[in-house]
């Protein structure tokens, strides 16, 4: 079964629970839109400096929570998660319109 959380406490605990940290993707300036939100985990977070000097374009910027939720807020999103099992932290996440609708 799947969850959708909304609330910035809950969403919070359950990214940190699996050392996620928050993230916003560069989007090229040609393209418009919404930054992209992540949540990233272990290694990943720790090398994800690395792209902040521009060696690629579309960098990933790790950021507080603060800023992660004003976007988060702005695009109106929830997170979709797996229910809890015991002894099992599954990382599996995905943003979803609060509204209910599957983004396609």
């Amino acid at each position: 079964m799947t969850r959708v959380l909304t609330q910035h406490d809950e969403i919070r605990q359950w990214a940190v629970a699996r050392s996620g940290n928050p993230a916003i993707e560069d989007r090229p300036t040609a393209l418009s839109g919404h930054p992209v939100l992540r949540i990233v985990f272990d290694q990943y977070a720790l090398n994800a400096g690395e792209n902040q000097y521009g060696d690629r374009p579309g960098g990933l910027d790790l950021v507080d929570w603060s800023e992660w939720f004003v976007e988060f807020d702005g695009q109106n999103l929830g997170l979709l998660v797996e229910d809890e099992r015991p002894g099992v932290l599954d990382d599996y996440f995905e943003f979803v319109p609060r509204d209910g609708n599957r983004r396609g």
